[in-house]
């Protein structure tokens, strides 16, 4: 099975860990992947900010980079879903929509993938530790990704999850509405911040690196002490 690699920004850029995570992860489980060097951001930014002309240029040159994978996975809900509005972006112009609609579905969210497709039924990791794992807004609501995560974090070995508050709720990121509503973002992330703290839990697990780093960032200026991580190192952690 190959798979084409998506990165994204945020883990480019601040969590390469969390891609050597995920490519290790799609390895382990029988993949073959590559790294199609010249696929740049998604777009999201510049279209949720309503600069959607650019966004177009920005689709149409990802589409160019991954038209030819088999599939395409990335380590972000919020990402994929992004992918996924390409068509409705495009719709005025039949070829490049026909096009967005293909990439679309073999594009993937790596849990989801990892379950729906690879159809991985056991996780050969351990994590001896308590976590809560938040459910981020864009893989819930938009790629309706649910099960996925927490299925495969019930497999891994010693790692306990405890239930979070109000686990729906956003963090207060959401891309540019963390810039221009700071006031805002920081009530909702100090929400986030005290319900992971009722849980108890010592780690804060998530499948989005722009709600950890926004939950994370929080977490670390308050002097808490709850490591976050991305949900692919975690499931990437070795059983020793």
């Amino acid at each position: 099975m190959k798979v084409s690699l998506f990165i994204t920004c945020l883990a480019d850029v601040m969590y390469s860990n969390v891609g050597k995570s995920t490519v290790e992860l799609l390895e382990k489980y029988g993949c073959e992947v590559d790294f199609p060097v010249n696929q740049t951001c998604c777009g999201q930014p510049a279209y949720n900010s309503g600069y959607h002309k650019e966004s177009k240029r920005i689709a149409k040159h990802f589409i160019e980079v991954f038209e030819d994978a088999d599939y395409v996975v990335a380590p972000s809900g919020s990402c994929i879903a992004m992918v996924k509005e390409y068509e409705h972006l495009l719709s005025k112009d039949k070829e490049w929509a026909d096009k967005a609609r293909n990439l679309s579905r073999k594009s993937y969210e790596l849990t989801q993938f990892l379950v729906e497709v690879v159809k991985v039924e056991e996780i050969s990791a351990r994590f001896p530790a308590s976590a809560a794992y938040h459910k981020s807004c864009h893989m819930t609501r938009l790629l309706k990704v649910t099960d996925a995560p927490q299925t495969l974090l019930s497999k891994v070995e010693d790692l306990e999850i405890k239930e979070l508050p109000n686990s729906q709720d956003c963090c207060g990121f959401g891309g540019t509405f963390s810039v221009k509503m700071t006031p805002i973002s920081e009530q909702m992330v100090d929400e986030k911040v005290a319900h992971i703290e009722e849980t108890g839990a010592e780690i804060l697990i998530g499948g989005d690196c722009g709600c950890l780093m926004n939950i994370g960032g929080r977490i670390n200026r308050l002097g808490k002490p709850i490591k976050v991580m991305h949900i692919a190192e975690v499931l990437n952690n070795e059983v020793k």
